[in-house]
C-alpha cells in the first residue's frame, strides 16, 4: 500500500539534482530548437495546413503543440527508463530506499512525481514560449500544461514497467525503436488526413497520437467530447504502468 513517503524520493532527487541544472536546460531547449528549425523555418515553406474542425491554420502554429506533447513523452521516458535502470541496477538507491520503511509502491509513485515535476517544468516553458511567439489560438491552452502531465504519466509508467524486464543498457535500443516511430508519424508534424485510410485507424490507437490530438485542440479552442477518451486512454496507460512497475520491483528487490 501506497503512503505519503513517495515525496521523499521526489525530495532526494531534487537535493541529487540541485547543482546540475543544465540538464533541465537541456531538456526545455531541444524541443524549442525543432520548434524554431522546423516549425517556423520549414512552416515558411510549407505555408499552412488544414485542420479538421477547425480550418487552415499557419504549420508552425500546426506543429507547435504536437512538439510539446512529443517532448512530455521524451522527458517521462529517458527519466524513467534510463535513469530508473541506473539507481534499480547498479548505484543499488532502490534497494537502500526499501531498507527504510518505504515500499516498492512509494518508489514507483517517487519516480513518476519526479518525472512528472520535471515535465511540468518544460511544458510551461515550451507553451510560454509558444505564446510569446504567436503560435496559440485559445485561452483553453492554458490547459495544455496539465495534457502534457498526463501525457508524461502514461509513458512514465509504461517506461517504469518496461525498465523492470530491461537486463542491460544495450536493451534500451528497444527504447529508440519504439519512440522514434512514434514521433514521426503520430500526426505530430502532418495532419492525420496526409496517412492512408487503413493507417489512419493504426496511429489513432498508438498513446502518443492521443496526446498530440489533446494538446492540438486545446491550443486551437476545438474542444469536443472525444478528448475525453484521450484522457481516459492516458490515464489508464499510466495507471496500469506504475501498477506494474510496483509488482516487479517487490519481485526483483524485496526477498
Amino acid at each position: 500500500m501506497m503512503s505519503t513517503l513517495f515525496v521523499r524520493v521526489m525530495e532526494r532527487n531534487v537535493l541529487a539534482y540541485r547543482r546540475m541544472w543544465l540538464i533541465f536546460l537541456t531538456g526545455f531547449a531541444e524541443p524549442v530548437f525543432y520548434l524554431l528549425s522546423i516549425g517556423i523555418g520549414v512552416g515558411s515553406l510549407v505555408g499552412s495546413v488544414e485542420v479538421p474542425g477547425h480550418g487552415s491554420v499557419p504549420y508552425e502554429t500546426f506543429v507547435a503543440p504536437g512538439l510539446l506533447a512529443a517532448s512530455a513523452m521524451n522527458g517521462s521516458v529517458f527519466d524513467t527508463t534510463f535513469n530508473f535502470f541506473f539507481k534499480y541496477k547498479y548505484s543499488k538507491s532502490f534497494d537502500a530506499m526499501l531498507a527504510t520503511p518505504m515500499e516498492t509502491t512509494d518508489v514507483a509513485f517517487g519516480e513518476m512525481g519526479w518525472a512528472l515535476s520535471r515535465g511540468t517544468l518544460y511544458a510551461t516553458a515550451f507553451l510560454v514560449t509558444m505564446v510569446v511567439l504567436g503560435l496559440v489560438e485559445s485561452p483553453w491552452a492554458v490547459l495544455a500544461v496539465p495534457a502534457a502531465m498526463l501525457i508524461g504519466f502514461a509513458f512514465a509508467g509504461a517506461g517504469m514497467a518496461a525498465t523492470t524486464w530491461m537486463r542491460s543498457f544495450v536493451d534500451f535500443d528497444f527504447v529508440g525503436i519504439v519512440l522514434v516511430p512514434l514521433f514521426l508519424f503520430s500526426a505530430t508534424f502532418f495532419p492525420l488526413s496526409r496517412y492512408p485510410d487503413a493507417l489512419q485507424w493504426v496511429v489513432r490507437c498508438t498513446p502518443l497520437y492521443q496526446g498530440v490530438h489533446l494538446v492540438r485542440s486545446l491550443t486551437l479552442g476545438d474542444l469536443q467530447w472525444s478528448l475525453v477518451a484521450n484522457v481516459a486512454y492516458l490515464a489508464i496507460m499510466g495507471l496500469v504502468g506504475v501498477r506494474i512497475a510496483s509488482r516487479r520491483l517487490t519481485l526483483l528487490l524485496q526477498p
